[in-house]
């Protein structure tokens, strides 16, 4: 039986789900663990996407985060994992939960690119420094020469 926390799968997800995760196939030799439930797995996997939280801090009442991670990887190359996001968007959009006309795309992910880009103008507040400058300023401080003195 699952016991279900807040925010996990309800029964109506899962039964939709369950067709869509492949049952893992056990090794040949029959070594190794038997397989975690793929329910608890998915519940563990969203518990991270939902929360942001890193992969290490999955809570107890899911499997260890190496096989949630693991498994999550293993879904995304398959094309697993979009078929669940797919349904999960669809049962939203059913219930009216989810509303696609209005989104937007977080950015926080995107790289930044370094440096100005070639069509840019440059501020001429914003000159060219180089290293020189700040060493000069020091060399000109009264006290410089005593305290390289003592450095030595």
């Amino acid at each position: 039986m699952h016991l279900a926390y807040a925010k996990d799968l309800t029964d109506f997800q899962w039964s939709i789900l369950d067709a869509l995760i492949p049952e893992p196939t056990p090794r040949r030799d029959g070594r190794g663990q038997p397989w975690k439930a793929r329910r608890s797995v998915l519940d563990g996997i969203l518990w991270v996407l939902r929360t942001g939280a890193p992969w290490a801090d999955v809570p107890d009442r899911y499997p260890s985060y190496q096989t949630c991670h693991r498994r999550f990887q293993q879904w995304v190359r398959s094309g697993v994992m979009k078929g669940i996001l797919e349904a999960l968007a669809l049962d939203l959009k059913a219930r009216g939960a989810l509303d696609v006309r209005v989104a937007f795309i977080d950015g926080s992910f995107a790289p930044a690119k370094r440096g100005v880009q070639e069509s840019g103008k440059r501020n001429a507040a914003k000159g060219p420094r180089s290293w020189q400058s700040p060493i000069d300023m020091v060399f000109r401080w009264p006290c410089a020469p005593k305290v390289l003195h003592l450095t030595k």
